[in-house]
């Protein structure tokens, strides 16, 4: 997170925490709670105004679905939630968030959570299944960087992008997992046990073998309704902020990494064009969305930039070692040498990025099971509340 954005987070969370810290009527806070609606919106975005700029006016920064631009996307998602929850929650009565419409949006963005929790999940396999793809371009790359090159060392590196560009081919259907099989991951902690060391602890899933990241997408966005009139300046505005950006991300999780079943995921989302903070948000739902169609028609792997990369210098070293004779030209040689340094530059990129990137996919899910259980929580209490005493 760059250190401007983490000292306006720390200041606005601080704020409000002292500000409702202090003993005063919610009536005289009026003009205080709508400045504060109004920063968080502002600060939503600020936050995808600077993904969306970095796409267009800076060639230096991390491109469109790169790893290192999902690493920031899943920073703002997490800067998002811990600014909602400060505006929606922090010293607030339990029984302001059980009042309509909060009543029925609430538990509306809880069963969006549930649904990320499947998304992060599946997500995760897809990130494994890119690891075990860059392996098979490690293997190219040791074949093809030593000289002199031989006819082995061709046949090596062969057989290793065969299977690469096989499986990204085919990625959609079998996301880097045995044909008829359950998809299992877990987020939970490993128990220490010795007796029984594979045991999981905490909270684990299983992709079922029907599961859809497509329909599961669908299903998050298809209730998602701006609000209206009066409650554009109450609570109902912070959650469906969130809501967006919720279902956003983990829209262009799933478009970027492999994810099981996503036919139809470029659709477009349902956002407001009216609203200032959206604006953004739609600029780079159109991004994806034209490189998902592109995705489509030629058939290839998802979205992420690191994989274009290596399935189209993948087919041009295929080309290479298909018409390979023993000794090659040194022009011919030259020309590979180059794929094989970008090649060997996308693994380092992956070596690098994909283990902070499923960290942080991590640290999302575990930071949206807390907020879903404080929420819960807080509905709770808000019940027993408005319980009458016998």
């Amino acid at each position: 997170m760059p250190a401007t954005t983490e000292n306006n987070q720390s200041s606005f969370l601080g704020r409000i925490s002292i500000r409702r810290n202090q003993v005063m009527s919610m009536d005289g806070n009026h003009d205080q709670e709508l400045e504060d609606l109004e920063l968080f919106q502002k600060h939503v975005g600020d936050r995808f105004t600077d993904l969306l700029s970095s796409t267009t006016e800076d060639p230096s920064s991390d491109a469109l679905l790169s790893i290192g631009w999902l690493r920031k996307l899943l920073d703002e998602l997490l800067c998002c939630e811990a600014e909602f929850k400060a505006v929606v929650m922090m010293g607030r009565d339990p029984s302001q968030i059980s009042k309509p419409p909060l009543d029925k949006l609430l538990p509306e963005l809880l069963d969006r959570v549930v649904k990320s929790l499947d998304v992060c999940n599946a997500v995760t396999l897809g990130l494994d299944a890119i690891r075990n793809l860059q392996r098979l371009a490690e293997i190219a790359v040791a074949a093809l960087e030593p000289r002199p090159m031989g006819e082995g060392q061709v046949r090596r590196a062969k057989k290793a992008l065969n299977s690469l560009v096989t499986v990204m081919v085919h990625e959609d259907k079998e996301c880097g997992s045995t044909k008829g099989t359950e998809r299992s991951r877990s987020f939970g902690r490993r128990g220490g046990n010795a007796g029984n060391k594979d045991r999981v602890r905490s909270l684990s899933w299983t992709m079922a073998r029907n599961w859809s990241a497509a329909k599961q997408i669908h299903a998050m966005s298809s209730n998602l309704a701006a609000p209206r009139g009066a409650d554009l300046t109450g609570l109902a505005l912070p959650l469906y902020i969130m809501s967006t950006a919720l279902v956003f991300v983990m829209w262009t999780l799933a478009a970027a990494i492999p994810c099981q079943e996503r036919n139809g995921l470029g659709t477009h989302l349902p956002f407001p064009r009216q609203l200032a903070w959206a604006q953004p948000m739609i600029g780079l739902q159109e991004k994806i969305a034209e490189e998902w169609k592109k995705k489509e028609k030629k058939g290839s792997v998802g979205l992420l930039e690191e994989m274009q990369k290596m399935e189209k210098v993948g087919q041009l070293l295929i080309e290479f070692a298909e018409s390979f004779q023993f000794p090659a030209e040194n022009e011919r040689l030259d020309e590979v040498r180059v794929h094989v340094e970008e090649l060997a530059d996308i693994c380092r990129k992956m070596e690098e990025g994909l283990e902070p990137l499923q960290l942080q996919i991590r640290e999302v899910f575990h930071r949206l099971v807390r907020t879903r259980t404080e929420f819960l929580h807080v509905l709770d209490q808000a019940g027993k509340l408005s319980t009458p005493t016998v």
